[in-house]
C-alpha cells in the first residue's frame, strides 16, 4: 500500500468514525473537490504534507493524531 492510498484509507475511516460526509471535509479543510477526489480514487500518487495537515484540521485534529494509525505503521507500507 501507498501513502497515499494509506491517507485514502484514513480519511474513509475517519468520515464514517465522525459522521461526516467528504463534501463537508472539503469545506472546512479548504481543500478543493477535483483534489479531494484524485486522493479518495488513487488518482493522486503523492499526497503533500501541507495537504495532509488541512485534512486533519478538517477532522479537527492534529497532524500527528490524524497519523495515529496503524495504517501508517504497516510493514506493508511502500515510502517511495
Amino acid at each position: 500500500m501507498t501513502v497515499s492510498e494509506a491517507v485514502a484509507k484514513r480519511i474513509n475511516r475517519l468520515l464514517i468514525e465522525k459522521g461526516m460526509t467528504q463534501y463537508r471535509l472539503e469545506q472546512v479543510s479548504g481543500i478543493q473537490h477535483g483534489s479531494m477526489q484524485c486522493i479518495m480514487n488513487g488518482r493522486n500518487k503523492t499526497v503533500t504534507l501541507s495537504t495532509v495537515i488541512m485534512i486533519a484540521r478538517g477532522f479537527d485534529m492534529t497532524l500527528l493524531e490524524f497519523l495515529d494509525d496503524p495504517v501508517f505503521t504497516s510493514e506493508d507500507l511502500e515510502v517511495e
